[in-house]
Order: structure tokens, then sequence, then C-alpha cells
């Protein structure tokens, strides 16, 4: 009977033993839930963080390109305000003149019209050299087509209006006429 109360003891210690980890195992369960919602909320956090940090470098990154942009395109309003009085004054150079008045005036206007172009290629403006160059639809506008046997096919033949670049950027498009 001895043995039987030892074994009655025994199992009644186990059945303890085991209700004792079931509680334990049931008290763990929470914990381990709320250690892992804690764990899902640190990595989202961590990874939210590092997309802010990204868009924040990106923005940054945006910025200093626009900055750098306006910047060198700075006088781009100015030398597009400027494009129809250099036309202007081109045209003015190329009329005859017949008396020394006349004269004295067309050099006035060469002075001021060489002056005004030595300015604008300080700020980075040069003319698109067109005539004798193969047709780009980036810096060319055809107006006209023609053929001539002097030129090569795609060829500008004659230029109607100068067009102009600021830096690496076409401001305005040289109008042509393009051989066949």
């Amino acid at each position: 009977m001895e043995e039987r109360n030892e074994q009655t003891v025994e199992e009644t210690i186990e059945q303890q033993e085991e209700q004792v980890e079931e509680q334990a195992s049931t008290e763990v369960s929470p914990l381990e839930e709320a250690i892992n919602e804690l764990q899902a909320k640190l990595t989202d956090t961590e990874n939210r963080m590092l997309r802010l940090q990204a868009d924040f470098d990106n923005y940054r990154r945006r910025v200093q390109l626009d900055k750098e942009a306006a910047e060198k395109y700075r006088a781009q309003s100015l030398v597009s305000d400027l494009l129809p009085a250099l036309d202007s004054f081109e045209r003015a150079l190329k009329v005859e003149i017949k008396d020394e008045s006349g004269a004295a005036l067309l050099q006035g206007m060469e002075m001021v019209y060489r002056q005004m172009m030595e300015a604008l290629q300080k700020e980075g403006v040069e003319a698109i050299e067109s005539v004798g160059k193969p047709f780009d639809p980036y810096q060319h506008q055809a107006v006209m087509q023609t053929e001539d046997s002097e030129y090569e096919p795609n060829t500008v033949v004659e230029e109607f209006q100068k067009g102009y670049k600021l830096k690496d950027k076409v401001i305005r498009v040289s109008m042509v006429k393009v051989n066949q």
C-alpha cells in the first residue's frame, strides 16, 4: 500500500507539475504575444523610419538639383526677352546706308549689338550654327524645303531666324530651309 501511496503521491506530484507547466505556458503565451506584438510594431516603425529617411534624402537631392538648374539657367528669361531685340538689330544692320549720317548710326548700332552679344556670351548664350549642317529637329525648325544639288539631302540650306542655346539648353530653335 505504501507503494501505491508512493505511486499516487508521485502521480499527484506529476499532475501538479503538469498543471504548473500548463499554467506557466498559458501565462507565458500572453507575454509572448505581447512581445511579438511589440517586435512587430518595432519592425514596422523601423521600416517607416527608413522610408522617411529615404524620402528626405530624395527630397534633399531634388532640391539641390533644382537649385543647380535654377542657377545654371538663371538668365533664361532675360535671354528669351532679348532675342526679339537681337533680331531687330540684325535686320537693321542689313539695311543699306547711302549717306554719312546713316553710316555713323549704323556703326553705333553695330557697337551696341556687339556689346549685347558679348554680355550674352558671358552668360553662356551662343547662336546655333545652321547653314551647311545636318538638320536636327532639336535645334532646327524646317519651314521650307528645296532641292539644291550643291547640298546633301537633309542639310540646312538657309537660315531665316537664328536659334540660340543657353549653355546646353536650346532657348529658341533656328527657322531654316532644308534640302530634300
